[in-house]
């Protein structure tokens, strides 16, 4: 019987993730098992949020999740674009490399953004990446172009291409979209060198990835914040490296404005790493 809901489940995720055709290719060709963990949902309900979580085991080529229904549906990226933001407006030419200091711009909607005086300032594009400086990336972002973004998310199978928004950081106002699954599709493409950037600008967003490390473990990763829709959208992607094996994983939490409880930020991590631990991934 285990095995039977396993396999409904399994390919109804395969036919409703979207769009189709591309889900199905990449369940294909790197999912060899897909375990699913109802039992995560007491560390989402600690914290007073709907949530999820996708994890690839790199060496058993193992899907974990924790269910099947949240894990496919799309909703703004928020900061983690960040990740393949750099990659393409390091690809482009927009900048010359990480160390590249973009300049204060003098002002920013403190209503819509927030109130944070400690990223007002001149500072390096690998800077803004590690303290989420959206400010850095919106003016990134209006060099760059929708046209340039459209082009490089269709080859990199990155969320729905949904670029309506007419503000510039359509990542996190709009209609544009990712999934959990999504995300690690493409931690894993990016690992393996699989995206259509050179090695050296690939190289050169892993090494600014790099958020922990530890004797046991480095993790690669970012978070991802936005309060559209009156909704607390939050993320944690990246990927885990132990000695013997890499962990490629998305968390994604969703919160009512109306409860925006004052640890919704930590609890994206925290989620996460007692997920590991209850996997025995880390101690």
């Amino acid at each position: 019987m285990k095995n039977i809901i396993l396999i409904l489940a399994i390919i109804q995720l395969s036919f409703s993730c979207s769009p189709q055709k591309k889900c199905e290719t990449s369940l294909n060709t790197i999912n060899n098992d897909f375990k699913i963990h109802n039992e995560f949902k007491t560390y989402f309900d600690s914290c007073q949020v709907n949530g999820s979580i996708v994890i690839f085991d790199n060496s058993k080529k193992e899907w974990i999740v924790s269910d099947t229904i949240e894990i496919k549906k799309e909703t703004l990226p928020a900061s983690t674009f960040k990740i393949i933001n750099l990659l393409i407006a390091l690809e482009t030419k927009t900048i010359k490399d990480e160390n590249e200091i973009v300049k204060w711009i003098g002002k920013t909607d403190t209503i819509k953004y927030g109130n944070r005086p400690e990223i007002y300032h001149d500072m390096t594009v690998k800077e803004a990446f590690k303290v989420s400086a959206g400010w850095v990336f919106i003016e990134l972002a209006k060099k760059i172009g929708k046209e340039e973004y459209k082009k490089y998310l269709s080859k990199c199978s990155y969320g729905n291409l949904n670029l309506t928004e007419k503000d510039d950081d359509f990542w996190n106002f709009g209609s544009f979209g990712i999934s959990p699954i999504n995300q690690v599709e493409f931690l894993k493409k990016l690992y393996d060198n699989k995206l259509p950037f050179s090695k050296r600008n690939i190289d050169i967003v892993k090494k600014v990835m790099i958020s922990e490390q530890v004797n046991e473990y480095t993790i690669s990763a970012k978070t991802g914040w936005t309060r559209e829709n009156d909704t607390n959208t939050g993320w944690w992607v990246g990927y885990l490296k132990t000695k013997n094996n890499t962990y490629f994983f998305a968390t994604r939490l969703l919160q009512s404005r109306i409860k925006n409880r004052d640890d919704f930020g930590s609890c994206r991590k925290e989620i996460t790493k007692k997920i590991f631990k209850e996997l025995q991934i880390i101690n």
